[in-house]
């Protein structure tokens, strides 16, 4: 390993380092912020629930981008940062929780999903459980908001940095529907998939945290707006197809939720739109009775397994992984003749490391 490569991996965990001592403070003060002992039993239930699932790991990719996109112009240290951090990985709870909620998920994060929690705590009354779920998914969001209108800014820097998240919201929302578009939709082509990473991957894990980032620093976006863009969509097509490869061959351990889960929730993915085109007439049977199927069992993922495995589908899904994480690359070489060179030098390499990451 390199001295760059050395260096932008010990910046990026300490980037994680420093935001999870942050966000756990955050939780810390939040129950007294908003004097939830006066709020009966449900409200502090909701903000422990939230506490339990936001603290409980992640990537914290999203960190990682805001202060080095920040560095990419020098200011690593701008005002605004820990708020857009804060912000982001609140706005990426609410999407998680969502997102259990609308594919019934046990797991996240190698513990029980917020919906499933909701269930526990409320057995004999499944729709308060759903309605609590929802409304610990709804203050996440809203929290996400409230932290930026709260940050200690100049009001047009600070305005500028609500605008994008703001729109990142919506995106995020708009991604949760075309998702569900996706997955009642039998003949989900690739423009439908493209278009679904691009509201809930290209724009919300990549492309705003490094806007927010250069706005903090105070950098004027609109000259690398079209940059910017091109560098998050074919890094955010890396690192979903990535995702869609790790359900079906990552390693639950490692990943922190049962494999195939995707499939038996019935999402029309980049893995299932290959491995429904390589197949035979019964092989193809097998995968399209366990997409959609909550009680697959996991002998039946493990036959779909040896079949993708024997279609070589996980060899092209690995390939075009590369492809366009090699383009990303590209992109943000470019970057080199106007902005900090080993900033820039972490966007080069971030998504060469998602290509083998294993969570």
């Amino acid at each position: 390993m390199n001295s760059s490569t050395l260096s932008a991996l010990e910046r990026v965990a300490g980037h994680r380092q420093r935001f999870d001592a942050a966000f756990e403070k955050y939780f810390a003060e939040l129950a007294t912020d908003l004097g939830s002992a006066q709020l009966g039993r449900f409200a502090p239930r909701c903000l422990e629930l939230l506490a339990e699932l936001s603290l409980r790991g992640g990537k914290r990719i999203r960190i990682a981008l805001i202060h080095e996109a920040a560095g990419l112009v020098g200011g690593g240290g701008a005002a605004g940062l820990a708020e857009a951090a804060l912000s982001l990985e609140l706005l990426h709870s609410h999407a998680l929780i969502l997102d259990d909620i609308m594919d019934d998920s046990p797991l996240r994060r190698g513990g029980p999903s917020t919906y499933y929690a909701c269930r526990q705590d409320l057995p004999d009354n499944p729709q308060a459980a759903l309605g609590l779920a929802m409304m610990t998914g709804d203050l996440a969001g809203f929290l996400a908001l409230r932290v930026l209108v709260r940050a200690d800014l100049p009001a047009d820097r600070r305005q500028a940095m609500l605008d994008v998240q703001l729109g990142v919201t919506t995106d995020t929302v708009i991604g949760q529907v075309l998702d569900l578009e996706r997955d009642v939709n039998p003949t989900a082509d690739d423009v439908t998939l493209e278009t679904v990473c691009e509201y809930k991957t290209s724009r919300y894990t990549i492309l705003a945290p490094m806007r927010l980032g250069l706005l903090a620093a105070g950098q004027d976006l609109a000259p690398h707006e079209e940059s910017l863009r091109r560098y998050a969509r074919l890094a955010g097509l890396s690192g979903q197809i990535r995702d869609d490869y790790l359900d079906l061959f990552g390693d639950p351990a490692r990943t922190g939720k049962p494999r195939g889960a995707d499939l038996r929730a019935g999402r029309h993915t980049y893995l299932t739109r290959d491995l429904l085109a390589a197949t035979g007439e019964d092989e193809h049977a097998t995968v399209k009775a366990a997409l959609g199927n909550p009680h697959c069992t996991p002998q039946t993922i493990d036959r779909i397994r040896d079949i993708a495995h024997r279609h070589h589908v996980h060899t092209r899904l690995q390939a075009t992984i590369d492809h366009y994480a090699h383009a990303a690359t590209a992109e943000a070489t470019s970057w080199h003749r106007h902005w900090n060179e080993e900033a820039v030098t972490l966007f080069e390499q971030l998504p060469l490391w998602n290509t083998r990451r294993t969570r």
